[in-house]
């Protein structure tokens, strides 16, 4: 794709490094990839010192903003008394990170199983599910995306982000609550035609009794996929009524960014059997969560372990962040700054016809561009265009969707009405760009 930028030789020169040391997967954003150096808040440099407004913290993970003072002095009072242990000696930092994140997780949901990552808890929790039923088969979601591991990546429903080769046996897909493209469009219908297809494919894919159904509230990766209300609701009921568990993947909808709940998965009032969780957890540190009732840890009697799982400096980061998130309330600070980012965002749809969708929950919003309204065609290009120009204004945003033809906005939780505000002003003006 064309690009205003030209690569100064600093940038340039890692970008040759990078080919020549690193696996190709790793594949940078732009025409030109940006190469960052610092950041602070929601403010991030690059290696020639120019300034960028970051509205996709490193994929809705740097929930309390880059470099958050109280992390990084939690972080470096840990690393000067204790760095690692592994999980075979107890720590009171691992104790206290469960306990925590005990407190604000729904209903029963008090085990913990600490990982590295967001992969680590899924297959932890498929692990458990498996266990605890005695069942083998897992229902997932088409469009989903899961991890990088054989197991996850064969959950994942996007063809681009699976592993060659054949599937992994016990794994199959339901239809994605997808509104925007349903057939029978929104409302009560939808719900009863998504429902209708999990029951279908239980009954047909499976043996009939499956282990688990697993969904991310938010599908995130496939373009911020809200579901109808009472979808999950019904869902569960589904799943339960087969003898399986109910799996809420909390990886980047969890820790308020949906807005007034700490799990998206609060906002329909159903209680998940399990629950895992990543990213925004500990503000950019590697920590993986699986939660779950205790009698389905229990099950899990055999012996498994995790190196870095429960990493005492890891353990530092995310009780400093589940602090400061509770003394912030970013639930409420999430609702309150989405309101903004969601008016800018239809402002926008209002002004362009290329911009078929706006939808989210709280600071996790994604535009659908289309070639035109009528058809819905996913125009990926006009994406990519929209990526450049935005960068262009030295604003950060992702992108998703089957096509690439999703606009993903998700920054920090902390983010002020004024940051927004200028977001949203350098986002109009990639628009007018994009629009060229």
């Amino acid at each position: 794709m064309q690009t205003a930028f030209e690569m100064e030789p600093r940038a340039r020169a890692l970008t040759a490094d990078q080919k020549d040391y690193l696996f190709p997967w790793v594949r940078p954003y732009y025409g030109e990839p940006l190469a960052l150096s610092s950041g602070e808040g929601v403010w991030v440099r690059d290696v020639e010192g120019d300034e960028y407004l970051d509205l996709f913290a490193g994929i809705l993970t740097t929930s309390l903003g880059h470099c958050h003072p109280a992390v990084l002095d939690a972080v470096g009072t840990q690393m000067g008394k204790l760095g690692h242990t592994s999980a075979l000696y107890v720590t009171e930092g691992q104790i206290e990170a469960a306990r925590s994140l005990a407190e604000i997780t729904p209903g029963a949901l008090r085990s913990t199983c600490f990982t590295n990552s967001g992969t680590e808890a899924v297959e932890s929790a498929i692990a458990a599910a498996r266990l605890y039923t005695g069942q083998h088969e897992i229902v997932a979601l088409r469009l989903a995306y899961s991890g990088r591991s054989t197991l996850t990546s064969h959950m994942t429903a996007q063809g681009a982000w699976r592993l060659p080769g054949g599937g992994v046996d016990g794994v199959v897909h339901a239809r994605s609550p997808y509104s925007y493209r349903s057939p029978v469009g929104g409302g009560p219908e939808a719900t009863s035609f998504f429902i209708d297809d999990l029951v279908e494919v239980i009954e047909t894919t499976t043996g009939g009794k499956p282990a688990a159904f697993f969904a991310e509230t938010i599908q995130g990766v496939a373009g911020v996929i809200v579901p109808p209300p009472d979808y999950f609701q019904q869902a569960a009921e589904v799943i339960r009524s087969y003898g399986g568990l109910f799996i809420s993947d909390e990886v980047q909808a969890g820790f308020g960014r949906s807005g007034e709940q700490w799990f998206a998965i609060q906002h329909w009032g159903v209680e998940p059997d399990l629950m895992v969780m990543a990213k925004g957890i500990a503000n950019g540190y590697p920590v993986g969560a699986t939660v779950a009732r205790p009698e389905i840890a229990e099950a899990w009697q055999g012996p498994s372990i995790s190196t870095y799982g429960g990493n005492p400096i890891s353990m530092a980061a995310m009780r400093a962040t589940l602090d400061v998130m509770k003394s912030e309330n970013v639930p409420s600070r999430a609702a309150e700054r989405g309101a903004q980012l969601r008016a800018g965002l239809e402002a926008l749809r209002s002004s362009y016809g290329w911009i078929g969708d706006v939808r989210g929950m709280g600071l996790m919003q994604g535009i659908e561009i289309v070639t035109d309204r009528e058809s819905k065609t996913p125009d990926g290009d006009r994406t990519g265009a929209l990526l450049e120009a935005a960068r262009e204004e030295r604003l950060l945003i992702g992108r998703g969707g089957l096509n690439g033809h999703v606009i993903r906005i998700g920054p920090s939780l902390l983010i002020t009405e004024d940051e927004l505000a200028e977001g949203v002003r350098r986002l109009q003006s990639a628009c007018r760009r994009a629009d060229g």
